[in-house]
């Protein structure tokens, strides 16, 4: 594949979002996993400036308007990839999955000392038990915030519950504050994440008409885990000009399912083999977009309590395995996928639960599949790297032979 000049755009995002090193030749820049760490620590600096309290969030889903609609700033603790900071994931049982691991060591190594309070997302049991871990072995001795999401379909007591975690949360944040939920201000906070959503769905869904590489296509999404959400829209619009009517995207379309992008040197293994993601299922990104706008009305809590169920299929969220399966073979042929990659942390519960029934579903549409599984490493291995080169290549040669 002929390497693209970098565009004016292009050069604003080479520094990345994910924890990794780039490869390739030597540069005047340091490491890129350098490079994030000093962005992150910039923005919340610059954020606190402003008089914005910082909130560590753990993944996966939450509801980020409530923050901003309370003026407080979210950074998301994704692991980080690598080895653990400290001895601390010593503390957890060795088959915990390296995102819990690596995340505990960071935080009780002091890795979040100038965030105001953490937040704990219901994702799975191991990351909820972190909300009692990290104060015990952490050290940490600032608020701990938890929100449950509802498990399973759409109904009226999940809403409800929804409601009352939402209260619940918003209290908190009141404390953490020492100001209101303004309802004026929630619905405005609506309002700017929907237009991020429908961004990063444009984005997501037409990738074979967007001129940009998937590493600098992730790294770019992948921003939006820190950057205050204004500014990541603002990031968001630039990239959306680069949208074309026609694909120029020339390379084998592919079709990941998994939790996060890393190593993000992943992409740039696909990208060399001459292949590109046409269709993405990481938790991290293509599950939180929705696949259609809430339509509850003008009430910002009850388009909050709407969202979650407009969201795709997701196993952190016990979605119907059936439902997520259809949704899975909808998205790999809708983006015209040849081949999937299931690309999994090793020991996600969640995410492993769901893997035999996307083999079995994938099979039987003769969808060529590639499975990599992982523990955050900094970047994969050269077996690894050699596994999806070939699968890359088979992939080719069945296209071209059909």
């Amino acid at each position: 594949m002929p390497v693209r000049k970098a565009s004016r755009f292009t050069a604003v995002f080479i520094g990345g979002s994910g924890y990794h090193n780039d490869s390739g030749p030597p540069c005047r820049y340091p490491p890129a996993r350098v490079r994030v760490k000093r962005m992150r620590s910039d923005v919340i600096a610059a954020q606190k400036r402003l008089g914005r309290k910082t909130v560590v969030a753990l993944p996966v889903h939450y509801p980020a308007e409530l923050f901003t609609a309370m003026d407080v700033h979210v950074v998301e603790l994704w692991g980080p990839p690598g080895p653990p900071r400290g001895p601390d994931a010593g503390r957890i049982q060795p088959y915990v999955c390296a995102v819990v691991r690596n995340a505990l060591a960071f935080l009780a190594h002091g890795g979040a000392r100038d965030a105001d309070a953490l937040l704990f997302p219901h994702t799975c049991d191991s990351i909820q038990g972190m909300a009692t871990l990290v104060p015990d072995f952490g050290g940490w001795g600032k608020p701990v915030l938890r929100y449950f999401h509802p498990k399973g379909e759409d109904r009226p007591a999940a809403r409800e519950l929804i409601r009352a975690e939402l209260a619940s949360l918003s209290a908190a944040l009141e404390r953490l504050t020492g100001r209101t939920l303004d309802t004026h201000r929630l619905a405005q906070a609506v309002a700017l994440h929907a237009e991020i959503h429908r961004l990063r769905g444009a984005l997501l869904s037409r990738r074979s008409c967007l001129a940009l590489t998937d590493p600098e296509l992730y790294r770019l999404l992948r921003r939006g885990e820190y950057l205050w959400p204004e500014d990541h829209l603002s990031e968001l619009v630039e990239a959306a000009k680069l949208l074309g009517g026609e694909p120029v995207r020339t390379g084998v379309p592919l079709m990941v399912t998994g939790y996060v992008p890393e190593p993000m040197t992943l992409l740039d293994l696909l990208e060399s083999a001459g292949a590109f993601l046409g269709a993405d299922d990481y938790a991290a990104v293509g599950r939180r977009v929705p696949l259609r706008a809430p339509d509850d009305g003008d009430d910002p809590l009850a388009i909050l309590a709407a969202r979650p169920f407009a969201l795709p299929p997701c196993p952190t969220r016990g979605n119907g395995r059936e439902r997520r399966m259809d949704h899975l073979e909808s998205l790999y042929r809708g983006a015209g996928a040849a081949g999937i990659v299931i690309h999994v942390p090793k020991f996600c519960e969640p995410e492993a639960f769901d893997v035999p029934a996307i083999r079995s579903r994938f099979a039987k549409i003769g969808a060529p599949q590639l499975f990599l599984e992982g523990e955050l490493e900094i970047r994969l291995s050269g077996q690894a790297a050699t596994r999806i080169e070939a699968f890359v290549e088979t992939v080719r040669a069945g296209r071209a032979a059909s």
